[in-house]
Parts: structure tokens; C-alpha cells; sequence
């Protein structure tokens, strides 16, 4: 029997709030009250999963909402917040959505989006566990293609170009000890890699399906695929012959043999029942739907307080269905952002503000924190660029003082022309590699390319000082 972790599982009981900051850190800079924020919103996932049982469903999570300038690390705390919980996790736009009766998408396809994220993700986590029989079940199969068995071939002196011939007269268990030591043989040598390049034919399941596009009204989007669906599988599972090489053979049949090993309804129950106790949903630009001011307006406006009207019951807790089941949406964990330069938190309907009891706000990146972006986490910039040109076979180094001149012009920028963040640094380094990145490998050869102080201002000071050319290209 296969063991897959409960929902109370996946969080684990080591990671506590400030276990999960120091994560979080590793790849974000600063913002160390949003961290805060979502770390204790995380724990008391699992706190909830833990209490008791008369308890458990009237603890309601305290949905996030966090205001900050672009560029400052709202969607990638909430991203790096699902991957430590393995939780089922989204990113939407809230300008995508339109009030329900117009064209457009309805704010509950964000929840049957979220159902297929986790149906993928719990499949990814079965396949593991089957994959070692599903390994052994497609050497069996490539096996009984080299050497096919006495019903479907009736002669042993043929097997797939091998002959196998016997001086003594055999009996029919003298056959089968035969075949049985040739197909160990030829076992090793599968294993061993040997006949990797042999090519044989393999039946595969064919994956053209009829596509059929409806246009219905909102909340009908799954009517497409349900029909889709049904049309494909009228006709049965259509299956068509390919020739490929034994090392693709293997891992196309252990795929097929893999799907055949998982129960999908364990699959979907333990999914629908993933997004239910342990979702997060990150809706971004939420403040794109506030209403600006409120004078000069007449009726509802589609785009933004219809949509927040349509959103209530979502983050309150309703159900929604899916091609999957119904969707209780009650202990999802809904994180919104925006930068609200324009509007303000407070310009959202009342009833959504209620919805988002804790705000937070990130802080605007200094110089200082421009240089430990490029420096301190895992995924720095300066790591990236490095990583690009060591596979040039270039090893491309930044001084010290290079690195805290590129931070001090990504800062001089964004005070001058737009504060877009750490986004700024793309923008400022791509300016600064630009010729590097065009001349390697063809014209620069150098093993090792070093970027100083000098370099940093002779490539990028006339730029920074004219404001025109700057507003163009950084």
C-alpha cells in the first residue's frame, strides 16, 4: 500500500514562522514584515490541520493583502511561500476578470485553474511512487518485443534477428527453459545499456483529439473540454505504431504503464481535497479594480467593482463547481498586492477590505538593498550572468566596487525616472553585458573577464546622466 502525505503533512511541523523567514530569505531581500506576515499565516495552516476537531472548521485563514511599489518582491514571497508548503498555488491578475454576464473570464475559473494545478501536482507526487514498477513493467514489454512469446509466435528459431537453435531434441519445458534464460540474457544486457540504439516498434496511444471551441456564457468554460472529451472517446482510445529506439521505447511505455498504476480518484480526492485545506491563491493588481474616485461616476463599473463583487464570495468562502467536483472554498488562503499608486486600499468596497484583514507594507529598495540583491541569494543576478558565460566556457567576475556602482545606478535611476524595483537591475546589467554577451564566443576568447568600477561608469555614466537617453533605455 502507497502512503501519500495528508494536507496536515505537507506543512511541516519543523518549519516554524521563523524557520520559514529564514527560507525566505535565502532568495528575498529585506521586506522582513511581509515575511512575517505570511510565515505566521503558513504555521497557522498547519495549527488549524492540528487542533481539534470541533475547532478545526470554524478557524478561518486571515487572507494578506500587501501594498508596495513593482519591483519589490510581493509575488515572489508569495510563489516561494507555496513551494515550502507543497501547496496547490496560483498567480492571477485581477484585470483579467470582468463582471459575470460580460465577455471575459469569471472570477471562478481562478478556482477551477487551481483544481488543475493540483490534480498535476498530485499525479507528479503518484508517479514517483509507482515509478520503479512502472520501470520494471516496460522492461517486460520491450522484452516480449525482442523475444515474443510461444502464443503469438509459435517458432523459438526466430526472435527479432537472434536465432536460437538447439542440437538435442527438446521437449516443450526444455523450450520454455530456454526462452527463460535467453530473455535473463537479454534482460542484463537491457540494463546494462547494450541495445539501447535497437530500434523496434511500439504501439503508442495517439494524441490527436478532435478540438472543438464553445462559446457559451460565463462559468461554462469547462463545457469545451467535457465535450471535447466525449467526442475523443467515442471512438475508443486510438493507438498508432511507432519506431523508436529501445532507450525511448523504455521511457515511453513507463509512462504509459505509470498512468495505467495510479488511481485517478485518489488522485482527484486527494487533490480537490489539497486545494481545499492548503490553496493559496495570489490575485496581483488588485488595486487596477479599485475604484479611483468616486465622483463623476454613474452605476457599477464592470471592470473593477463588479469584479470585486464577484470576488466576495470567493474569498469568504463558497463553493465552486468543477469538472473535478465542488470546491469548497472557505480555507483558501487568498494573498492580494498592488501597488496602488493611484488608488488607495481604502477606495475598495468596504466588504473587500473586511476580506483582508492584514495589510502589509513593502518597503521601497535602497542602494544597499540593490547590492545584496545582487549578491546574497540564491538565484542573484550576478550568479545568473555567470552561469550564462561558464557555458561559453567564460568566467565573468564582478569587483566589489562593481557591483556597488551598478546598485547606486540602479538607485539613481529609479529616483529619476520610474521606480520599478529590483526589475531596474535587468535593465541596468543588460545595458552594462550588452557587448560581452554579442562578442562571446565569436570575438572575445578570454577565459576570464573581470568588470570592474571603471568598466561599470564608462558604459553606463553618459546614460545615466542624460535623462532622455535613460528614460529610453534603462
Amino acid at each position: 500500500v502507497i502512503e501519500h502525505p495528508s494536507p496536515a503533512q505537507l506543512v511541516s511541523d519543523e518549519l516554524t514562522p521563523r524557520q520559514i523567514v529564514a527560507e525566505l530569505d535565502k532568495y528575498i531581500v529585506g521586506q522582513d514584515e511581509a515575511k512575517k506576515s505570511v510565515a505566521i499565516a503558513l504555521r497557522n495552516r498547519w495549527r488549524r490541520l492540528n487542533a481539534a476537531d470541533d475547532m478545526r472548521e470554524e478557524i478561518m485563514p486571515n487572507n494578506i493583502i500587501m501594498i508596495g511599489p513593482t519591483g519589490v518582491g510581493k509575488t515572489e514571497i508569495a510563489r516561494r511561500l507555496a513551494r515550502l508548503a507543497a501547496a496547490p498555488f496560483i498567480k492571477v491578475e485581477a484585470t483579467k476578470f470582468t463582471e459575470v454576464g460580460y465577455v471575459g473570464r469569471d472570477v471562478e475559473s481562478m478556482i477551477r485553474d487551481l483544481c488543475d494545478i493540483a490534480i498535476n501536482m498530485v499525479r507528479e507526487e503518484h508517479s514517483v511512487h509507482v515509478k520503479d514498477r512502472a520501470a520494471e513493467m516496460a522492461e517486460d514489454r520491450i522484452l516480449d518485443l525482442l523475444i515474443p512469446p510461444p502464443s503469438s509466435q509459435g517458432d523459438l528459431s526466430s526472435t527479432a534477428g537472434f536465432v536460437l537453435k538447439s542440437t538435442d531434441p527438446t521437449t516443450p519445458s526444455d523450450d520454455d527453459d530456454i526462452r527463460d534464460r535467453t530473455r535473463q540474457k537479454f534482460r542484463e544486457k537491457l540494463r546494462r545499456g547494450e541495445l539501447d540504439e535497437r530500434e523496434v516498434e511500439i504501439e503508442v496511444r495517439s494524441d490527436q483529439t478532435p478540438m472543438l471551441q464553445v462559446f457559451g456564457p460565463m462559468g461554462m468554460e469547462e463545457m469545451g473540454m467535457n465535450l471535447q472529451d466525449l467526442f475523443g472517446s467515442l471512438g475508443g482510445k486510438k493507438r498508432k505504431k511507432r519506431r523508436v529506439p529501445i532507450a525511448e521505447a523504455r521511457e515511453i511505455l513507463a509512462q504509459e504503464e505509470a498512468q495505467k498504476l495510479i488511481d485517478m480518484d485518489k488522485v482527484t480526492k486527494d487533490a480537490l481535497d489539497r486545494v481545499q485545506q492548503s490553496g493559496i491563491v495570489f490575485i496581483d493588481e488588485i488595486d487596477k479594480v479599485a475604484a479611483r474616485t468616486a465622483a463623476g461616476r454613474s452605476g457599477p463599473d464592470v471592470s473593477r467593482e463588479g469584479v470585486q463583487r464577484d470576488l466576495l464570495p470567493i474569498v469568504e468562502g463558497s463553493g465552486v463547481m468543477t469538472k473535478y467536483g465542488l470546491v469548497k472554498t472557505d480555507h483558501i488562503l487568498f494573498i492580494a498586492s498592488g501597488a496602488f499608486h493611484v488608488a488607495k486600499p481604502s477606495d475598495l468596497i468596504p466588504e473587500m477590505q473586511g476580506r483582508f484583514p492584514i495589510r502589509v507594507e513593502l518597503d521601497s529598495l535602497t542602494e544597499e538593498d540593490f547590492y545584496k540583491i545582487l549578491t546574497q541569494p540564491k538565484n542573484a543576478l550576478l550568479k545568473q550572468y555567470r552561469a550564462l558565460m561558464q557555458s561559453e566556457g567564460v568566467d565573468i567576475d564582478f569587483t566589489d566596487d562593481a557591483v556597488k556602482a551598478i546598485a547606486r545606478t540602479a538607485a539613481e535611476v529609479n529616483e529619476q525616472v520610474e521606480n520599478i524595483g529590483a526589475r531596474r537591475l535587468h535593465t541596468v546589467l543588460t545595458t552594462l553585458l550588452e557587448d560581452i554577451l554579442f562578442e562571446v564566443p565569436d570575438t572575445i576568447r578570454d577565459d576570464r573577464i573581470t568588470i570592474d568600477s571603471e568598466t561599470v561608469h564608462a558604459r553606463l555614466a553618459e546614460i545615466v546622466e542624460n535623462r532622455d537617453l535613460s528614460q529610453y533605455i534603462l
